[in-house]
């Protein structure tokens, strides 16, 4: 015999299978149902199609640009680093990210001292490669990610304002020191 094949495709198949009995839509009918094709075989050999809604074609592709809605220039600074990337285009793409969480994006910024080229370049990668997905989607998801595009929106601006308070923190901070020092304190 060899191939590994069974002389009898239904060996070993148990009987409550069914297969080839007839339907419960069909009982009685004389119909019985072909479940490879998934539908009832008609008494005159021919099938009926499954019920249910009709597959529906691919919509067009909603071409939706992630990071529109952020300012021309953004107020994030990334900590000092030696690694050689474009910081406008990378944050661009950082914050128009639908994927990362506002912890997560704070998380990258405040690690970009310690992060290898080799990462950095794979973050650029991974970040071109979501735009294009989502640009893909088609048109009835475009509610939902305009929903997805604001909120990152508005945590994007909670990380600049938090940055911007973080600078001024510090700021205040030296010049109490300079002041405590001119006192002799």
């Amino acid at each position: 015999m060899g191939g590994g094949y069974l002389a009898d495709p239904m060996q070993g198949v148990p009987p409550s299978a069914n297969f080839g009995a007839q339907s419960a839509g069909a009982a009685g009918m004389g119909a019985s149902y072909d479940p490879v094709m998934g539908a009832p075989i008609t008494d005159d050999g021919g099938m009926t199609p499954p019920a249910g809604p009709a597959p529906q074609k691919p919509s067009k592709p909603a071409n939706f640009q992630l990071g529109t809605m952020l300012p021309a220039v953004l107020k994030v600074k990334l900590p000092p680093h030696s690694l050689s990337f474009d910081e406008n285009y990378f944050l661009r793409l950082l914050a128009g990210s639908i994927s990362l969480s506002k912890d997560e994006k704070m998380r990258i910024i405040e690690s970009m001292g310690k992060l290898k080229q080799s990462q950095v370049d794979e973050l650029i990668r991974i970040f071109e490669d979501e735009k294009v997905k989502f640009a893909e989607l088609g048109e009835e998801h475009v509610p939902q990610l305009e929903k997805l595009v604001k909120q990152h929106y508005e945590d994007w601006l909670d990380i600049e304002m938090r940055q911007q308070q973080e600078k001024q923190s510090n700021q205040d901070e030296q010049q109490a020191d300079e002041i405590r020092k001119q006192l002799g304190l």
